[in-house]
């Protein structure tokens, strides 16, 4: 819940074009809810982003669209290790059906 009141109030601050939302969930589902969160509102109704559309550009840590952004070396420091471990398809796949979706703002 503070996270949505911290995002909303940078949306607020900076304007919703020149935001871009990083999330790092392991599971598939739970990126793709969070993901949900930051463009259409709060599916669940239960924080600040409930009914609130940002629209947001987001993206998870492991797509190539983040990875490409980034530099290899801090990267595979960072975050190489879990791309192993983690279904990197099947979140890139929830996390871009939601930007897809919902988002405002197309790169």
């Amino acid at each position: 819940m503070e996270i949505q009141g911290r995002v909303k109030d940078l949306t607020e601050k900076y304007g919703a074009e020149n935001m871009v939302v990083i999330i790092g969930g392991a599971e598939a589902e739970a990126a793709g809810l969070a993901a949900e969160t930051v463009t259409a509102g709060d599916p669940t109704y239960a924080g600040p982003l409930a009914g609130v559309v940002l629209g947001l550009r987001v993206y998870h840590a492991v797509e190539e669209e983040f990875k490409n952004e980034v530099d290899p070396e801090v990267y595979d420091e960072q975050i190489g290790m879990m791309e192993m471990v983690l279904d990197v398809d099947e979140i890139s796949k929830e996390v871009s059906t939601m930007r897809n979706e919902y988002s405002q703002y197309k790169d």
